[in-house]
Order: C-alpha cells, then structure tokens, then sequence
C-alpha cells in the first residue's frame, strides 16, 4: 500500500501536512539541547516515552489517535535556516555558533518511533509512543508529539464515549467548529471525532482535507430571513416535477396541503408563521431532493411542523422525498416523539407510506448528561448533532499527557482479558505489545515482560503479578495472543503502509468491542488490569529499592 506525501486527502493515507513544525516546541527544548551538546552527550542513545497517567473523563481506556500527524512530522522535521536564524535571535547571545551549525544537520533519520495501530484502546501508564534516538533530537521532539497526541486521544476518546451512549443505530453529526478552539482545533475535532465513532461533520474544510462526509441543513437565521409568502410570489417560485413535467407554481401548491394539514393536526391556519412557510418553499426549491425543514424558529406544532409537513407533501406530490426535520432547542426528547406523531398521522390521512418515518434530527448543547438521559427515556430521534461538549472536552479538558525518559531496561508488554490500571509513575519501556484474549473475545490484561522472555503463546500458562497492586503472583491462560506495538518510523522513513481514517474509525469500533460491559461503563468503570512477569517485577523492585 502507498504511502501519501500530501495529507489525509480524500482516500489518502493518515499522513497530515505537518513536515515544518520544528519550531512548534517549548523554548527550553533547544536550551537543553544546548547543555547536551556542550556535554557531548548530544548523541548519546536514548528512549522516551509518551503516556498518560489517568484514563480521560473518569473512564476506564482511550483511543490512541495522532499517530499519523507525528509520522508527518518526523518524515518532515528539520531546521530550515530562517528557523536557525530566528533562534540565533532568542536563544542566549552567549552560544557558541558551533552549536546552531550541529542544528542545520538535525533530523530524524536515527529516530525509531513504535506504536499500537491509530485507534487502538490504550491505558493509564502503557505508552502512546516510544521514541528511540540521540539523545538531543529525541529531546527537541517532546513538546511537538505531545501536541499532537494529546487533543487528538482526549477527543477521539470523547467521540467514542458519544458513540457508545447513542448507541450503534443513531447518526452522530460533529458541528463544534464555530466553538471549537481555533481553525486547528477546529480541523482535528472534526478529523478525531470521526474516528471516535462519528458520522459525519459540518466542517466543509474537514471534509476536502480528510474525505469525512459532510452534513448540514438551514440555520434560523435563513427562517427568520423570510417574513412573507409574498417573497416567493413575485417572481412565482417554480419546481418540475421529478418525472418531467411541465413546472408547478409551488406556492398555492403548499399553501393547499397547509391547508389540509392544519385541518388535520387541528391548528388555526391564520396563526402558521407564512414567513417560515416562505422559508421552507425557498428552501425546498433549490434543494427538491434534499429539503430539510428547521421547524423551532417559532412554535413548533403551531407553525414550524404544520409548514414542514405542507412542503413535504407538496414535494412527495411532485415525486420528491423530504430527507429530514431538525429541532435546536428545547425538551428534544419529548419534541421528537410529538413529530414522530405527527409524520404518522399525516402518513396515514394522506397514505403517504415513507412519510412516518422521515429521520428527526436534533442538537442543542447536548452533553453525555443530556444524551444519556435521552436514550434512558426513549425516543424518536435519529440524527443528533453534537458540537460544543464534544470539541471542547468540557468534563477534562486535556489529556496529560506526558514524554519521559525511560530507564535503559527494555520488556514488552502483553495484552490479555482482565486489564489493570498500573499505578507506577516510572514505566520502563517495552518492545512489544502483545494482547492475551479468553474465548469470549474480550481484553483481559495488559502483560509487560522482559525484553529478552519470549512472547506468551495462546494456551500456555503465565505466571503475573498486578502492575502496583498485588506481591502475589497468579496464573493465566491466554487463548489467543496478538503484538498491539509496532515500528511505525525508523532510519527516517514511516516504515508501515498507513490505514486510511475510514479504517482508522473501523479499527477503533472493533478494538473497543474487545473490551467488557464493565471496563467500559463511562461512570465507576472497573479497573482494565496492567501485570508484569515475575521476571520483571523482581527487576522493578530491586530498582525501587535502588532508588531509595
């Protein structure tokens, strides 16, 4: 599979256009990169690693996302010489010039980064990211990849908790742009919600850049516009109908059926707003095939779904389909199921078979609280716009993630069904990550070894101890073992064919489907459990001891 050069473009690999951030770091990044330097350590081999130390929002996991983002960067990352300039002017005038000429050869040519797949479930203290390379570069990367990792997972990860109370059936619209935190947040809320578990975004660069589908519908504002039927009368507002035939003035046709309507939903015709009818007929005119109605501009049964169902059914008369109704404020849940009615009551009097159950849409600052407390009560809604709580993360607004430098003792990591949250604030590193699943199916445990004991193989027993909570070691069985941690970036080329953020967002649904009722529940999960080889909790503790 190629590898993009340009992005995530439409179809294009998880590749962005992040090859000239070098400067996008803390300052004391190239101050200790100097001290290393005067040292002559600037070359000395190193391994960091990126991870958090708390699961987001209270939970019990997160999905890993960004990792295409730092493979740009590092495919990209270099000083250019107006950027060695620029830090010739704010780095102490006192620095030997010698040092800004080692800069101008930098790059990440020796740099190995590995990784689970993009959107994988990942856990308190098991790293995101393990970055291997001099010392110095491995260094001026920090701030950079925590960056670009951190938004990313915090908002994938609230993605995913939408998803998972919404429920498998209902679309997930991402419209937090105009809330989100600037043009770049904006872009990657869109990107990381839509492998989170979202449908589609409102954000039409989004959509070009990434190849998201985009969804949108009509702002009250476009209602609120039109004050009269007059305002399409003159000119008379035509449509032709889908067979062909000679154009309807399509005013006195949705005037007749508002009639009608209003006789049968039992509300005052005189009292319909006849500028939001305007509205509507304008709308559906230059959208025939894709007329959706915005009906809470005023009083929703009084007017806004009266007008709605008297253009839709002067459309259905024409052959065309309205494709939804939105509603932006108020008890959505009990609004819904009013609608619902009503669209069954207009299909039965008018034998209009589709007409019930045309998708109900709605948004209106809708949180987990909110969401949940609609699923729990039952509804007709199937379309929920969601902006403000997603893109913002308001229950924790950032990750914490962390890069640390790791000791120089290497294991690997094993993952099975009954998964723990370590609670060491020094993880060691590792080279592999391997995941041990029982016949259910489902995670069990997050196993660390040594680097140097072989991987456990499906049916045989090992021996573990809980990462940080138990001295007694207990034995388990795996049925099936799979390697999560991968080299994605070595010898200055991305050295694995990149998924596409469509099997990105797959990867991610199927890795959370790995996971139990109980690891998952969004309050007061139970711990997912991170274990070590007896090997190498004799190793941890002697270090500790050491340490003292």
């Amino acid at each position: 599979m190629a590898i993009s050069q340009d992005g995530w473009g439409r179809g294009g690999m998880a590749l962005g256009r992040r090859d000239s951030l070098a400067l996008l770091t803390d300052l004391y990044q190239f101050t200790m990169a100097y001290g290393y330097w005067r040292a002559g350590r600037q070359r000395e081999p190193a391994e960091f690693e990126l991870f958090f130390r708390r699961c987001p929002f209270q939970g019990g996991f997160a999905l890993s996302a960004g990792l295409g983002e730092c493979l740009a960067f590092l495919r990209g990352f270099r000083l250019r010489e107006p950027e060695i300039e620029y830090l010739q002017s704010v780095l102490p005038s006192t620095m030997e010039k010698a040092f800004f000429d080692y800069l101008r050869t930098v790059d990440a040519s020796e740099i190995t980064v590995s990784s689970a797949p993009e959107g994988s479930i990942v856990f308190a203290t098991v790293p995101l990211l393990q970055v291997k390379g001099p010392l110095l570069v491995v260094q001026l990367l920090e701030t950079t990849l925590l960056s670009l990792v951190n938004y990313a997972s915090l908002v994938a990860t609230n993605a995913a908790r939408f998803r998972m109370l919404a429920g498998p059936d209902k679309k997930l619209l991402e419209l937090g742009l105009r809330r989100a935190q600037g043009p770049d947040g904006g872009l990657s809320a869109s990107k990381y919600s839509y492998i989170g578990g979202f449908d589609w975004t409102s954000n039409v660069l989004a959509g070009n850049l990434y190849g998201i589908p985009v969804r949108g519908t009509v702002a009250h504002s476009y209602v609120m516009s039109f004050t009269s039927a007059m305002e399409v009368l003159f000119p008379m507002q035509t449509l032709k109908p889908l067979d062909g035939d000679e154009p309807v003035d399509f005013l006195p046709l949705a005037e007749t059926w508002l009639r009608q309507v209003c006789q049968t939903l039992q509300v005052p015709y005189d009292r319909v707003n006849h500028g939001e009818l305007a509205a509507f007929i304008s709308y559906a005119i230059a959208f025939p095939h894709n007329f959706y109605g915005l009906v809470d501009t005023y009083s929703i049964m009084g007017s806004g779904v009266p007008n709605f169902c008297a253009v839709a059914l002067a459309l259905n008369q024409l052959g065309y389909h309205a494709v939804g109704i939105r509603v932006d404020s108020g008890d959505l849940g009990k609004q819904a199921r009013e609608i619902r009615q009503v669209l069954r009551t207009c299909s039965a009097n008018f034998q209009v078979p589709w007409f019930a159950t045309i998708p109900i849409a709605v948004s209106n600052d809708v949180s987990e609280r909110s969401l949940e407390e609609l699923m729990q009560e039952g509804n007709e809604i199937d379309i929920i716009g969601i902006g403000t709580n997603l893109v913002t993360c308001p229950l924790q607004p950032s990750l914490g993630c962390v890069y640390k430098v790791t000791s120089s003792v290497g294991y690997s990591l094993t993952r099975g069904i009954i998964a723990l949250n370590p609670s060491t604030h020094t993880p060691l590193t590792w080279e592999a990550n391997v995941c041990l699943r029982f016949l259910a199916g489902l995670a069990f445990m997050d196993l660390m070894a040594l680097e140097e004991e072989p991987p456990p193989r499906a049916g045989q027993e090992v021996a573990v101890l809980l990462l940080g909570r138990s001295e007694v070691a207990r034995r388990v069985t795996p049925t099936a073992v799979e390697i999560l941690h991968r080299t994605y970036f070595k010898d200055g080329q991305v050295c694995q064919a990149l998924p596409s953020l469509l099997e990105i967002k797959s990867h991610a649904q199927a890795s959370l489907s790995m996971l139990s009722p109980a690891h998952k529940r969004l309050q007061d999960p139970e711990p997912y459990q991170v274990a070590v080889t007896e090997k190498l909790h004799f190793l941890l503790s002697d270090l500790s001891r050491s340490s003292q």
